[in-house]
């Protein structure tokens, strides 16, 4: 499987030809302005919550490629205010598992506050455990550190995608003791560097994650990689 990653916490998973989009925020991510938003046409979109940096390029990305989107019932609610078809939409909450072509995904607990970006409420935020053909993949969404993180570790985790930029999620610190709630050794950090009170050290955040036995992938912006 290939993941792509376009920038805070917008990553593209590549299963077997079957694209998934996470949270697209491209076109006003400044470190993001090499990618061309026209050019990326998913099978599916997944929003863990409905903030801008996570919503933005949803619309023009699902119109150019016909995206089914899933997502938590309120926020899926705003994305048919968008003018995104109600055939298109997956609303789904805490708990439940969809069961697609290319696997399952399950929405887990997230940690932290959810509105549009007009100020509307959205729904609880969320994590996603995508169940792959030989693969189990965590993809946390804004979070801080939570104790319902330990309720995954039984699914056997082969990858976990983290927020490390601190501020208004988990840092590189609590990071860590969520991959040890998850027991997970490979962690793909999202969510840094984007604005000034994310940016991270990337030496050290390599340096703490290697001193606790985890190995910590940061790609570069456009950047693929095999899971």
């Amino acid at each position: 499987m290939k993941v792509t990653y376009y920038g805070q916490s917008c990553v593209e998973f590549d299963i077997d030809g079957t694209k998934v989009l996470l949270d697209p925020f491209i076109s006003y991510n400044p470190l993001a302005k090499d990618i061309k938003v026209a050019d990326i046409k998913p099978d599916y979109i997944f929003l863990s919550h409905a903030h801008q940096d996570h919503v933005a390029d949803m619309y023009s990305i699902q119109q150019q490629s016909g995206a089914t989107v899933a997502t938590i019932v309120e926020t899926a609610a705003w994305v048919r205010k968008q003018g995104v078809p109600d055939d298109k939409v997956i609303e789904y909450n805490l708990g439940g598992t969809l069961d697609l072509p290319f696997g399952k995904v399950k929405m887990v607990f997230a940690a932290h506050s959810n509105s549009t970006v007009d100020g509307e409420y959205a729904g609880f935020p969320v994590g996603y455990v995508f169940f792959l053909k030989g693969k189990t993949v965590y993809f946390a969404g804004d979070t801080a550190l939570t104790m319902e993180m330990k309720l995954l570790e039984r699914h056997n985790i082969d990858w976990a995608l983290l927020p490390i930029g601190g501020h208004y999620t988990m840092d590189v610190d609590d990071a860590i003791i969520a991959a040890e709630f998850v027991n997970c050794k490979n962690v793909m950090g999202i969510h840094y560097d984007s604005f000034p009170p994310i940016k991270i050290n990337h030496e050290e955040a390599m340096k703490k994650f290697n001193e606790a036995d985890v190995y910590l992938a940061l790609p570069k912006i456009g950047e693929s990689i095999d899971i």
